[in-house]
């Protein structure tokens, strides 16, 4: 009785070895490149944004088919910050190049989307000189990962997401 006590232990550890934990490690290792290839789409897309102080929907739409390319569903939420033309009336020195001059007013993502995923005719989304655009990116569906450590441990959390990224950009150019 004790021998086949000691095989079934022998056994149900040899098949989390061999089989449940390289599951774990490449399913892991799964995530950590869609985390990579997630940052660098982030930080590629803010950059372009940057440098050509526009935001196109061909540029949107490569960078979520981007993230889509994962296997993974995105929530993409970004916020513009307009710097104002007319910062104040009643300063004395009115330059918007002196510090503690300017004002921003945001402009949010279901605005901006709006304009550049239009059905009828899709149109660009431009920026001046010193607007601030911030970017981010998470996934909403569970990967395999998430699945496999909740199912392990029961970790069930509500609004958790392993793979997520940020990018915060100052307009360097006028867009028009």
């Amino acid at each position: 009785m004790g021998d086949t006590f000691m095989v079934v232990i022998v056994i149900g550890l040899t098949v989390v070895l061999m089989f449940v934990i390289p599951l774990m490690t490449m399913a892991n290792r799964t995530d950590d490149v869609a985390q990579l290839t997630v940052s660098a789409a982030t930080s590629d897309f803010a950059d372009n944004i940057r440098t050509t102080g526009k935001i196109t929907p061909d540029d949107y739409n490569k960078y979520v088919q981007t993230l889509s390319s994962t296997g993974n569903t995105y929530e993409v939420e970004f916020e513009v910050k307009v710097l104002d033309e007319n910062p104040s009336k009643k300063a004395v020195q009115v330059t918007k190049d002196k510090i503690g001059e300017n004002y921003y007013y945001s402009v949010f993502d279901s605005q901006v989307k709006e304009l550049i995923e239009n059905d009828t005719k899709p149109e660009t989304y431009y920026l001046k000189e010193g607007d601030m655009v911030s970017l981010k990116a998470k996934n909403i569906s569970p990967t395999f990962y998430q699945q496999l450590t909740n199912f392990l441990y029961t970790v069930v959390g509500n609004d958790t997401y392993t793979i997520a990224a940020q990018n915060t950009v100052v307009v360097t150019v006028n867009g028009k």
